[in-house]
């Protein structure tokens, strides 16, 4: 892990100084990589009117996907593909790349409460709802022709 010294001041400081000061280490991501020359390949991906950001082994939540089965493979529209240095957004190349990946699971979401309330006149209504979601392992990211 990198951690890098910072000086924080805490709430309650004002014009006065009667805050406190706190000197301590501020964590400044994951573990390095073991090597530099890890390339890391990703995709931006459209599905159900949201754009994910994927890579391979990735296990993505989508809206459900009625047409599918689970085991089945489906294509997600590519928006934007990561390869190490070489970024592509040409919307010509991009056309032709298809993210591929396995249906792994259909669920239901968490339950969210809809409540409606009108002071003073006795109005009140509850709603519920669970959203359907498609569970998606993504299982090949194809590299962009040049």
């Amino acid at each position: 892990m990198r951690h890098i010294p910072v000086n924080l001041i805490l709430p309650g400081a004002g014009r006065l100084g009667r805050g406190r000061t706190h000197v301590g280490w501020l964590d400044c991501g994951g573990a390095v990589p073991e090597r530099e020359s890890e390339i890391r390949v990703y995709a931006i991906v459209r599905s159900g009117g949201r754009q994910h950001k994927v890579a391979v082994g990735d296990i993505v939540e989508v809206d459900k996907i009625s047409t599918a089965k689970v085991g089945d493979t489906v294509e997600l529209s590519t928006l934007l593909v990561v390869d190490g240095d070489a970024v592509t957004s040409d919307p010509w190349v991009l056309a032709g790349i298809k993210v591929q990946a396995e249906v792994v699971d259909h669920h239901k979401g968490q339950k969210i409460d809809i409540l409606r309330y009108k002071n003073k006149t006795g109005y009140r209504r509850r709603q519920g709802h669970r959203q359907q979601y498609t569970a998606i392992k993504v299982t090949e990211i194809p590299a962009a022709a040049k």
